[in-house]
Formats: C-alpha cells, sequence, structure tokens
C-alpha cells in the first residue's frame, strides 16, 4: 500500500506541476485570446466564457504534442466563437427589441486600444458593422485586416484553404462596402460633442440636440424588454431629438450620469445607486452625431464597472 500511496502523490505532484506550468503558459495569450474573442461576439461576458473553456481544453491536451500553444489556443478560441455564433443567430430572433453588443470600459484598460487599428475595431460602429457579416466571413475579417495573421494561419485556424480564405475575405470587405467608414477627426472633438449632447439632454434644450444631429440620424437601444426604452430604432432628427427628451422622464431621480471611456471612446454613463444603469455611445460624423446606441439591458452593464473590467484578462 505504501507504494500505492507514494506512486499516487509523485503523480500528482507532477500533475500539479504540469498543470502550473500549463496555466503560464495560456496566460501569456489569455489577453489576445480575449480580444479576439470579444470583437467575435460583441459580448465580454461570452468572451470570458470562450477563454475559459479554452484554457480547460489546453489543460487536457497538455499530454499530447502541441508545437505552437498560440496556434492551438487561436484556433480552438476562434471556432468556440464560430460555433457560438452560428447559435446565436437562433437566440436573436427571438430577442426583444434591437440587440447591439455588451459595452465595456476602456479607460483603465489602453491595453484593449493600444493601437489605432484596435481602437477603430472595439468601437461600437465597428462592432455594430460586424454584425452584417456571416461567422466565418468575421473570422476572417477580423483575422486578417484587424489583427493582421497571414493567410497560412488564418487558413489553419480556420479549417479552410488559403484560397477560400481569400475569397472570404474578399466577400467580407466587399459585403462591408460603404459601412465601413474612416474620419479624420479632431482628437478632442468626441469629447467636446459628447459633452455638448450632455448638456443638451440634460437641460431639455430641444434646438441644441437638433443641431447636433445629421439629417439621417437613428437612434437604437438595447433594453430586451427588461427597461422601458423604445423597441424600434428611431430615425429623423426631430423623432430622435424629441424621443431623447421624453426618455429623460424615466431616468431615475437618483441616477448620477458622467462621461466615461467605453469601447476606446467618450460615452454617456447612468449610474443609480454606484450600479450602472446604462450607456448611450455616439458615432460621430464630422461635426454631428450619425449614431446613437443607447444599452440599458441590464444583463449587459457588468463590463461598465470598473472593478469588473480591472479583471478582465491584459
Amino acid at each position: 500500500m505504501k507504494e500505492d500511496v507514494t506512486s499516487t502523490g509523485k503523480q500528482a505532484e507532477i500533475g500539479g506541476a504540469r498543470d502550473d506550468e500549463s496555466a503560464q503558459v495560456f496566460d501569456r495569450y489569455r489577453g489576445l485570446l480575449f480580444s479576439i474573442a470579444y470583437r467575435m461576439l460583441g459580448s465580454a461576458t461570452d468572451a470570458e466564457d470562450i477563454v475559459q473553456e479554452a484554457f480547460l481544453r489546453w489543460l487536457r491536451a497538455d499530454e499530447a504534442p502541441v508545437q505552437s500553444p498560440r496556434a492551438y489556443l487561436l484556433t480552438v478560441v476562434v471556432r468556440l466563437c464560430i460555433d457560438q455564433l452560428r447559435s446565436a443567430r437562433a437566440r436573436r430572433e427571438v430577442y426583444v427589441g434591437p440587440w447591439l453588443p455588451e459595452p465595456v470600459l476602456t479607460g483603465q484598460r489602453p491595453d484593449l486600444t493600444e493601437t489605432v487599428v484596435l481602437a477603430e475595431s472595439l468601437s461600437f460602429a465597428f462592432l455594430v458593422m460586424l454584425e452584417s457579416l456571416g461567422p466565418l466571413e468575421r473570422a476572417v475579417f477580423l483575422l486578417r485586416d484587424v489583427f493582421d495573421y497571414d493567410f497560412a494561419e488564418i487558413a489553419a485556424i480556420v479549417g479552410k484553404s488559403e484560397a477560400n480564405c481569400r475569397q472570404i475575405l474578399h466577400r467580407a470587405r466587399k459585403h462591408l462596402g460603404e459601412r465601413r467608414r474612416r474620419f479624420d477627426v479632431d482628437p478632442d472633438q468626441p469629447e467636446r460633442i459628447t459633452e455638448q449632447f450632455l448638456r443638451a439632454s440634460t437641460s431639455g434644450d430641444l434646438q441644441g440636440l437638433l443641431d447636433l444631429l445629421t439629417d439621417d440620424v437613428v437612434f437604437t437601444a438595447d433594453s430586451a424588454g427588461k427597461i422601458r426604452a423604445g423597441l424600434k430604432p428611431i430615425q429623423g432628427p426631430d423623432k430622435v431629438a424629441r424621443g431623447l427628451l421624453g426618455g429623460m422622464r424615466w431616468l431615475p431621480p437618483n441616477a448620477r450620469v458622467r462621461i466615461d471611456e467605453v469601447n476606446g471612446q467618450p460615452a454617456i454613463v447612468a449610474c443609480v445607486d454606484h450600479r450602472p444603469y446604462g450607456a448611450v455611445i455616439l458615432e460621430i460624423e464630422a461635426d454631428r452625431i450619425r449614431r446613437i446606441y443607447a444599452v440599458v439591458n441590464p444583463d449587459k452593464l457588468r463590463w461598465l464597472d470598473p472593478s469588473a473590467v480591472a479583471a478582465l484578462p491584459a
């Protein structure tokens, strides 16, 4: 019996050491894996779950020879995301009202927006745009145009040929077309316009709001039917401005509103009793607001809490 106990103990020590080493290897890529998964899914909560599942698979695969941990983990995460997106499409058919991405505070997480490309690809406008792509198109587009992987790597990750990946990328770029816009703006402009928008909204300044909106402005709210909000997008400056001022009446009297950095851009965050109540993100074109996104679904507000964001993979 002693020999069995000793043998078991040694195996446990070896297994524990192997798990520690595997965890250290995994931690090198955790931030990258989360960054890709969040952009794929538009949900930090789902991205966190995907990364955790990849970690469990990595532990189970540790005894098998893995030539490139990075390639293995990227493949696991991207394919899990593709599978989840395919099932999510069915769920969103019964989602109450418009679906928007899950907002994330980024003011204390510069690693999430450390380059111009990463910052742009984290913006709400970009994440909403990605919703028009199929799961495989989204994966290839992000891996190539955002994370700059070559076609050989992308082909291995998604399980397609290089030629096929080139065709998929071409279709994705063509499909996005004019929706992928870039504007040279004053770095201070988004914050300035967000401040003007907040002042006009909270003071009941209808004309001030109208002056900020484009002629084709669209307001979209994601409440999942759990908070009072419009269940269809509102179009046109007059309807949007009046709707915004009318909606202010339903804001809890103890709500506190601030401007914070959300998804790499200035946004309006409301809190009630120190808990996130909602976020308003503006898409600005030239000097005016072209799109307004409001996320008030309580299930999507976790990452507006600074303490939660601090725990995200870096």
